[in-house]
């Protein structure tokens, strides 16, 4: 939980490991990764680059009355999973001598099918969990209850609990314990005057009262346990962290022994928690947020046990709603999905079954995933671009002129270390200890829940596993975590129109080589550069390089603060300034590398584009975008990214390389003036 968020596999792991791919195996929907009819060149690039390369896709691909926003990768996104949905149907129907992996994801996508079982469940899915709650005689029974109760994806009741790396000893797994308890996506929603968030919280108390109907409460009862579950969830929310505060991880730092736990949350009996959670015995638990266990413990020694109750019943449904019945499942839709965020009808059901089971069974259907999509060759040329983008980033601290010889070396052993991750982990996951079946899916879900949460329970004081991935194989998206120092590169996210292999090198380069850069800067983000070589929460920066680093990404905090979101909506700088950071480095370290494997080359225009501004339309293309207003509002409070227009507009006006490729001068809307660019990376 205190994370942010040997791989290279040659073709004879993949030959052994996986199925081999059949020649008439489906194949995703091609689009290349630099397309002119995506293109508006009505518009002048050096006053709106994003819309100049993206503006004849967002005239095209309107958003999809079932989603929030619309994009490139939110377009691959949906066509694996379409993809996956082929393989999914093939494995439920197909009983008959399938291989484990397959049976799993089998029964499960079929127990998620089965709309009219699930139906007529209803309430009795969760029957076991409410029963619990309904049988708690002192809140003191609070502690073995939520230690027992699994919620869906392995989260945790009232708080989030789990392992972390040792931020001192990044080896070394330890116990771990954060915030939560919440039922809006975030702390500030309770805490913000505006009329907006009052709205939002009238609106959530409609929602919560809902939900009290379905459990079967009469309107007076419902009306007064909601405004109980909202009482208590936002004296949770005041004593949380802010998501800017989380930025920080020296916040989220704060080991601790047993008896100084039970002293700063004496109303919660820890080891009777940790005991019925079957936890292994530990010396050491790092607590990311004392404030809010005081809080935890403040209420459960003040609130009377019946307003607990009603608050673990509210969270128990509200978190499997989705997986119930349809009156559930229009309710969790109406507020989440519809109000807060746009969307417009709920997504197909064989949709929401193919993202459940990724989410939880995303070992087994990656391995036939990758198998179909991913090659050996495609492999090698993903790791060849990342290892020239390395070298570019090598090249660029080198070459640094506002840091010292003695944090360059530092700087130079962190990159080094970096592990680089592509594709798919050396060693599949075994699901098989799971009882799924095709008849009962809450439970399937309760269970794969409770499987996750063991799973990272049971790594508490062995060595850290170097080889594991915090995303599936199929999964369209990318991550670094600077405890593990090492990238992460999913086969979902090395397919087209990201990554193209019909396509020259500039597009891919602006793209890709933009990704696999962004990520790597990561490692030397406001964030990022607060870990060491080998994974660990430590100053490596003489005083005077840190100041100047600080003044550096105070420039890029500055101007995308000064970007409005939506309505009267800033950008939260602060909130996104690891992002814009990563989002600046990225493209110019894609830059550099493509210079590089281009050198000697005698490359002409192609389509009218020169290679440079072949390079730049690729870069704008990867994030072509529709976004709803609502969206926005939220993405503005929860969402570290910035919207996408930013993420490229941003971006550009700080590299020279952009302007000299379009013929740009100072005083248009994308370039600055020397001074004002912000140099980072």
């Amino acid at each position: 939980m205190f994370r942010y968020s040997a791989i290279f596999a040659f073709a004879l792991l993949v030959s052994a490991a996986l199925p081999a791919q059949s020649p008439a195996a489906p194949t995703l929907p091609y689009s290349p990764s630099l397309d002119l009819t995506s293109m508006d060149k009505s518009v002048d690039p050096c006053a709106d680059f994003y819309t100049y390369s993206c503006g004849g896709w967002q005239k095209k691909n309107p958003i999809p009355p079932d989603q929030t926003s619309w994009s490139v990768y939110g377009k691959l996104y949906q066509d694996n999973l379409q993809f996956l949905r082929g393989i999914l149907e093939e494995a439920a129907a197909n009983k008959a001598q399938r291989a484990a992996a397959t049976q799993e994801v089998g029964d499960f996508y079929g127990a998620c099918m089965n709309e009219s079982l699930v139906n007529g469940r209803g309430l009795a899915a969760i029957e076991p969990q409410l029963d619990a709650i309904a049988a708690l005689r002192s809140a003191k029974e609070i502690a073995p209850l939520a230690a027992k109760t699994a919620l869906p994806f392995g989260r945790t009741l009232l708080f989030g609990a789990g392992s972390t790396q040792d931020p001192d000893n990044s080896e070394q797994e330890i116990a771990d314990l954060g915030q939560g308890g919440l039922g809006l996506p975030d702390r500030d929603y309770y805490t913000k005057d505006d009329a907006k968030s009052k709205e939002i919280r009238e609106k959530y108390l409609l929602y919560v009262e809902k939900i009290f109907s379905l459990l079967g409460d009469k309107p007076d009862a419902a009306q007064k346990n909601a405004e109980t579950v909202m009482r208590m969830e936002t004296a949770l929310a005041t004593a949380s962290w802010t998501r800017v505060e989380m930025r920080n991880p020296y916040n989220l730092k704060d080991k601790m022994d047993m008896a100084a736990l039970q002293q700063l949350a004496p109303a919660f009996d820890w080891p009777t928690y940790y005991g019925a959670a079957v936890y292994p015995h530990f010396e050491t638990v790092n607590v990311e947020s004392p404030k809010f266990f005081k809080q935890v413990s403040d209420l459960l020694a003040s609130e009377p046990l019946e307003n607990w109750k009603t608050y673990l019943r509210f969270h128990v449904a509200s978190a499997y709603a989705p997986f119930l019945s349809q009156p559930l499942v229009d309710a969790n839709f109406d507020f989440f999905r519809a109000y807060l965020r746009g969307a417009k009808e709920q997504q197909p059901r064989w949709r929401r079954c193919v993202q459940y089971t990724d989410y939880n069974l995303g070992d087994a259907l990656g391995q036939a995933y990758v198998a179909k999509v991913f090659s050996p060759e495609l492999k090698a040329q993903a790791l060849d671009m990342v290892n020239r983008i390395e070298e570019a980033m090598r090249q660029r601290i080198e070459q640094l002129d506002w840091m010292s010889p003695d944090t360059k070396k530092q700087a130079l052993a962190k990159l080094e270390g970096i592990r680089n991750k592509i594709g798919y982990p050396d060693k599949w996951r075994d699901y098989s200890s799971i009882k799924l079946t095709q008849d009962d899916f809450a439970g399937d879900i309760e269970r794969a829940g409770a499987f996750e949460l063991h799973r990272q329970i049971n790594k508490i004081g062995k060595p850290v596993d170097h080889g594991e991935w915090q995303m599936s194989a199929a999964t369209v998206d990318a991550y670094f975590d600077p405890q593990m120092n090492d990238i992460n590169f999913p086969a979902g996210v090395l397919q087209p129109p990201l990554y193209d292999p019909r396509m020259d090198d500039a597009p891919n380069y602006g793209n890709t080589g933009g990704t696999i850069g962004h990520e790597l800067t990561h490692g030397f983000d406001d964030e990022g550069s607060q870990f060491d070589a080998h994974g660990n929460l430590k100053d490596w920066w003489t005083k005077e390089d840190r100041e100047k680093f600080e003044a550096r990404t105070k420039c890029v905090d500055d101007q995308y603060s000064s970007y409005i979101a939506v309505d009267d909506v800033h950008l939260n700088g602060k909130l996104t300034l690891g992002e814009n950071v990563a989002d600046l480095g990225g493209e110019i370290l894609g830059f550099i590398a493509w210079q590089s494997k281009t050198r000697g080359m005698n490359l002409q225009p192609v389509d009218g584009l020169t290679p440079e501004q072949r390079f730049f339309v690729g870069f704008a293309q990867w994030d072509c975008a529709n976004e709803r207003p609502d969206d926005l509002r939220e993405r503005a409070i929860v969402d570290p990214h910035s919207p996408a227009k930013f993420r490229i507009n941003g971006v550009v006006v700080n590299m020279p390389e952009f302007a000299k490729a379009f013929g740009c001068k100072v005083g248009q809307p994308m370039v600055r003036t020397p001074e004002q660019v912000c140099k980072v990376w």
